[in-house]
């Protein structure tokens, strides 16, 4: 796994990078299934950036996720009133895009191979690869 943390109008401390690693380290297990299946690589880009040097309260700071799996780009990103609020938002993102995808997949699969069962047992006259009767 690749990580590239950048940061824009504020100084990237040690304690900013290591909470940022952290949050993207969780979703590593995630990420390490998906990239056992595919056998390919993944690249994280991460940046944190304060949106204004003037602006004192409100929503001014911002993170951005970026994560590619194979040629799949999955994106979050978020403004918050807290540094650390902003990166836990598109950790969580990040995480429920990656496992929706997953999930489609998953159900993608079984749905084709109970159709190719009932096919095979007779029940079904549809060919499950024409999707034709």
């Amino acid at each position: 796994m690749q990580i590239n943390i950048q940061s824009k109008n504020i100084e990237l401390t040690e304690e900013i990078r290591d909470y940022a690693l952290k949050r993207v380290t969780n979703l590593e297990k995630l990420l390490s299934n998906i990239k056992e299946e595919k056998g390919g690589e993944v690249k994280v880009s991460f940046e944190i950036s304060k949106t204004t040097n003037h602006h004192k309260a409100g929503e001014v700071f911002h993170s951005d996720c970026s994560i590619i799996i194979d040629g799949k780009n999955f994106y979050a990103g978020s403004d918050n009133e807290d540094l650390m609020s902003a990166i836990d938002e598109v950790k969580e993102k990040l995480f429920n895009e990656i496992s929706k995808d997953k999930d489609k997949k998953q159900t993608l699969f079984r749905r084709g191979a109970s159709s190719v069962k009932k096919m095979l047992k007779g029940l079904s006259k549809r060919n499950p690869f024409t999707s034709k009767y």
